[in-house]
C-alpha cells in the first residue's frame, strides 16, 4: 500500500511537472527500507529514466530513537553512552565529543594521560571504522574477498578494545575528566603488533582494490560533487575533503594532544567517488601514524580528573565538536543548572552527508547509486538519532 502510494504521488508530481510518469517513461522504484545488513534501514524512492537516475528521496525515520529527547531526563554521566548507539562505528570518538562539552561547562583540566590516551582510542576507532568501510564498499560494487581481508585486521582493534574497555562496539569508556579506567597491561604490547601488522596489510589493501582497472572504472568520474557543493550542503568528513574542503577539525581546532603529533589533512580535489575513496585510504596511514607516534609516549600520571559523583554544569549554553570517522560531530547543551540538560542538540555528519545524495546520483546510472552511496560511508542510525 505505501508502495502505491508513493508511485501515485510521484506521477503527480510528474503531471504537475507537464507530463504523467507513462509520458515521461520514468518509472519509480523503492529501494529499501529493509536492508539485513551493516548499514542501517534506509528508503530510498528513486525516479528512472531507463537506467538514469533523475530523482533520489531518502525516507528517513525508520531507527528513530529520540536520543536527543532522552537525554534531557539523564545525568550529564549517563547521556554520554547513548551517543554509542548513533554513529556505532565511531562511538569511541562520540563519547569523546558529549566529555567534551560536559567538561568546557564545569571547566576540568583533563590529566595529561587521559589525553593521550582518549587520542589513542579515537585513532583506533578511526582505523577500525574505515577497515569495515573499505570491506562494505568493494562488496557493494561485487568484490567480495576484500571483506574479509578488512575485517582480519578489524578483528585485531575490536580484541584491543575489549581488553581495556570490556567491549568490542559500544565501549563506554569515555567518563568527564577523561578515561573510566586505565589502559590494559598489554594495551600497548598488542596495539605495537597491530602497527606492525597493518603496516603491511594496508599495502594488500590498495594491490587488492585501489590498482584493480575494474574497481576504478566504476568509481572514477561518479558521483562528481564540486567544493562549493559541498560546502553548500554543510558537507565533512572524507566527502568533504574529496571535493577538496579543508574541514578536519583535529587540523583546524586540535583538541587534546592532537596539535603535538604529526599528521597531515588529506584532500582530493577530483570530488568523485575515487576521490572520496582515495581519502579514507590514505586517513588509514595517517591514524597509523598517530598511533605510533603516541603509543610509546603516554604519560604518567592519573587517567582520570576529580569531579563530583553527581555533575552540575552550570547556567548556559556549551558546545564542542570532534572528528569522527564520517566527518564533523558537534554536541550543543543548554544548561538551566541542574542535574540534568534542559535541551542537547547532536550535529551528526551522516545527516548532512546524507542530503547531498540526490545532487550526486542525478544524471548517473542506477548501478552508479551503490558507489556513490558507499562512498558516502552512511550509518543511518546517526542519522536519524
Amino acid at each position: 500500500m505505501y508502495r502505491e502510494t508513493q508511485i501515485i504521488k510521484h506521477a503527480q508530481k510528474a503531471s504537475s511537472n507537464g507530463g504523467n510518469l507513462e509520458e515521461a517513461g520514468d518509472l519509480v522504484i523503492n529501494v529499501g527500507p529493509q536492508h539485513p545488513s551493516t548499514h542501517g534501514v534506509l528508503h530510498l524512492v528513486i525516479t528512472l529514466h531507463g537506467e538514469t537516475i533523475k530523482n533520489v528521496e531518502p525516507h528517513l525515520g525508520y531507527i528513530h530513537r529520540s536520543i536527543e529527547k532522552m537525554c534531557e531526563s539523564l545525568s550529564y554521566r549517563q547521556f554520554i553512552y547513548v551517543t554509542s548507539r548513533m554513529d556505532y562505528l565511531s562511538s569511541h570518538i562520540n563519547n569523546h565529543g558529549c566529555a567534551m562539552c560536559v567538561e568546557k561547562g564545569l571547566q576540568v583540566e583533563i590529566p595529561p594521560r587521559a589525553k593521550v590516551i582518549r587520542v589513542l582510542m579515537d585513532e583506533l576507532t578511526r582505523l577500525a571504522s574505515h577497515q569495515l568501510w573499505w570491506g562494505a564498499m568493494a562488496m557493494d560494487v561485487g568484490a567480495l574477498t576484500p571483506f574479509f581481508h578488512a575485517f582480519r585486521e578489524r578483528e585485531m582493534i575490536n580484541d584491543i578494545m575489549e581488553e581495556t574497555c570490556g567491549a568490542r562496539l559500544t565501549m563506554n569508556y569515555m567518563v568527564p575528566g577523561g578515561v573510566m579506567y586505565d589502559i590494559h597491561p598489554n594495551f600497548q604490547k598488542r596495539v605495537k603488533e597491530f602497527i606492525e601488522e597493518f603496516k603491511k596489510k594496508i599495502d594488500e589493501y590498495d594491490e587488492l582494490v585501489t590498482g584493480n582497472i575494474i574497481f576504478q572504472n566504476r568509481m572514477k568520474g561518479v558521483g562528481y560533487l564540486t567544493k562549493e557543493d559541498a560546502i553548500s550542503y554543510g558537507c565533512t568528513g572524507p566527502t568533504a575533503r574529496g571535493s577538496g574542503v579543508s574541514c578536519d577539525i583535529r587540523k583546524l581546532y586540535p583538541y587534546e594532544v592532537y596539535d603535538q603529533v604529526q599528521f597531515n589533512e588529506i584532500i582530493e580535489t577530483d570530488g568523485d567517488c575515487f576521490a572520496r575513496y582515495l581519502v579514507r585510504m590514505q586517513e588509514m596511514r595517517q591514524s597509523l601514524s598517530m598511533v605510533e607516534q603516541l603509543i610509546d609516549n603516554i604519560p604518567e600520571g592519573d587517567f582520570q580528573a576529580k569531579t563530583k559523583a553527581v555533575l552540575k554544569l552550570p547556567k548556559g549554553e556549551f558546545y564542542s565538536k570532534i572528528e569522527t570517522a564520517r566527518g564533523e560531530f558537534g554536541v550543543y547543551i543548554v544548561s538551566e543548572g541542574g542535574t540534568t540538560p534542559y535541551r542537547i542538540k547532536f550535529r551528526s555528519p551522516g545527516f548532512s552527508n546524507l542530503s547531498a545524495l540526490n545532487h550526486m546520483a542525478k544524471g548517473y546510472k542506477i548501478g552508479d547509486l551503490v558507489a556513490i552511496m558507499g562512498t558516502l560511508d552512511l550509518v543511518i542510525p546517526d542519522i536519524d538519532r
